[in-house]
């Protein structure tokens, strides 16, 4: 049992151990309390190396640096039976004690008589041995031993507790050292927007003082975006978009917006991608230049075959040739127009957009009626389960539903084509999707169609018409609206594209419910 004054001080035991976070010092106040909780001379402590499942001196007080270096096997000595067997135990005579080791005395000249260890748990795993040397009077006994383990206990915990605050100390240093040196701008802001960490490179990207911006909406104050930034912090979902600075010198950073970074933090992630926008920006003006360089020649080609085809000629070969120059002429033409559209797309940014409201209806409606004049071999319906609006640059979007469109008709070799789009609210979501009952598309292909100049394959589809473009293009769209997409297709069935608008949803109408699937 404890008496009251061993109570006492185990509870005084216990908040000094719980005031000490630094391992060292942490070490050298649990030999020091040893030996007053159980009135001994000395006192060592043993840890457990995970690695060599073996013992070694971190503290004993009082010995040489040449005998701290010395380690024990589990099982070797008193104190690696303890830690084997995960036992505490008395030995007031050691030399009658078959267990017992004269290494350490041997080395260092100290008489050891008698000894009480306890072995050091934390969560059923020993992590090390607290040993109790030479009882000042009289020999140990069971109170010793129960006051020892409550010591050993205690000990133990503290010990974790140390071991995991350095460790995440460690972590925090290791991570504030790779922010101060990567290129990225680094900030992280808590959910108001208060600037909490900013490495060096964000610094400089935004010029920033700490006497002057102290939140997010400060130091973006001198870039343009259409992005609401309150309005993202606010809904807190993952965020990709471009800002440029408003002043002479050029500068666009990519921003990587992670809201789900820790409960109550965000982080801001900034990639200078000024130089990767300009060399885009040139080779796509180079392409669009090249690209209109052939149209003239090719319109010529083609208008004066047209002539040619009206003059009377009875030589089969001349006219087979002329139809061909003609067929090819138009097909080349439609080429170097998807060139030089998908120049125009590539060349434009967020701020290029003119966007106007309009009803989803709207559109697919408008859509459906353009595609059924143009291919009476395909079925198209519009269906409209919700009609809301949306804020779009029509002309571009326009352009994305064709080549989704298109896509369809071109990858469906079967006799009777199906095309329905329809407007629907999903999970609170606004969308428009596109379903097509063709060939459907590989699922080790859907992520790679949407790369420039990337065609699936001839074998599978039996086409291969096309710069393999189209679908680049509508990424780019896309992206440009904040837009997001998914593709959901079965080989040999059909093929279900998304179109996600992430806005707030303001329901317009609710109409016919989809037929013909």
């Amino acid at each position: 049992m404890f008496d009251i004054d061993k109570l006492e001080m185990l509870v005084t035991v216990s908040r000094l151990l719980s005031s000490k976070l630094d391992i060292g010092d942490l070490l050298t106040t649990i030999m020091r309390l040893a030996t007053r909780v159980v009135n001994s001379e000395r006192a060592s402590l043993y840890l457990l190396d995970e690695k060599t499942q073996e013992l070694y001196f971190d503290v004993a007080l009082d010995l040489d640096d040449d005998l701290k270096k010395m380690r024990f096997k589990l099982g070797e000595g008193i104190a690696g039976h303890v830690a084997k067997e995960g036992k505490s135990l008395i030995s007031n005579n050691v030399d009658r004690d078959p267990s017992h080791t004269k290494k350490v005395d041997d080395k260092s000249g100290y008489v050891t008589k008698s000894l009480l260890t306890c072995p050091m748990i934390i969560k059923g795993h020993i992590i090390g041995v607290v040993q109790a040397i030479n009882k000042i009077d009289g020999e140990f006994n069971e109170d010793d031993k129960n006051n020892f383990e409550a010591f050993a206990s205690q000990s133990a915990i503290a010990i974790e507790n140390s071991r995991l605050f350095n460790s995440v100390k460690d972590e925090k240093i290791k991570l504030e050292n790779i922010f101060k040196i990567i290129d990225e701008g680094v900030v992280v802001t808590d959910e108001s927007g208060e600037i909490k960490i900013i490495n060096n490179s964000a610094i400089k990207f935004f010029d920033y003082k700490r006497e002057k911006n102290i939140k997010i909406y400060n130091i973006l104050e001198k870039f343009n975006s259409e992005i609401d930034i309150a309005g993202l912090v606010a809904e807190k979902k993952n965020f990709k978009f471009l800002i440029e600075k408003k002043d002479s010198k050029k500068l666009i950073l990519e921003c990587n917006f992670i809201a789900e970074f820790s409960s109550n933090e965000l982080l801001w992630i900034f990639t200078d991608v000024t130089q990767k926008v300009i060399e885009s920006k040139i080779s796509r003006e180079f392409l669009s230049l090249v690209s209109h360089k052939f149209k003239t020649p090719i319109t010529s080609m083609v208008g004066y075959s047209q002539i040619l085809e009206q003059i009377n000629s009875d030589n089969e070969v001349i006219k087979r040739a002329i139809k061909s120059i003609i067929a090819q002429g138009f097909k080349l033409s439609e080429l170097v127009d998807e060139m030089i559209d998908f120049s125009s797309i590539e060349n434009k940014n967020q701020f290029d957009l003119k966007k106007t409201g309009v009803k989803s209806s709207e559109i697919l409606n408008s859509m459906v009626s353009q595609y059924k004049n143009k291919y009476k071999d395909v079925s198209f319906e519009s269906v409209i389960i919700d009609d809301f609006e949306i804020s779009v640059d029509i002309d571009l979007f326009h352009k994305a539903l064709s080549e989704i469109i298109k896509n369809a008709i071109k990858h469906n070799s079967k006799p009777n084509k199906k095309v329905i789009l329809t407007s629907k609210i999903i999970n609170n979501s606004k969308t428009v999707t596109v379903w097509d009952n063709g060939n459907g598309i590989p699922s080790d292909e859907i992520d790679k169609i949407f790369d420039k100049f990337y065609q699936v394959e001839s074998g599978f589809t039996g086409q291969t018409e096309g710069w393999g473009l189209g679908l680049s293009m509508v990424k780019k769209v896309l992206e440009l609206h904040n837009f997001s997409y998914k593709i959901k297709s079965q080989i040999g069935r059909d093929t279900l594209f998304t179109i996600i608008f992430n806005t707030d949803v303001k329901k317009v109408a609710g109409t016919c419910l989809p037929s013909g699937r």
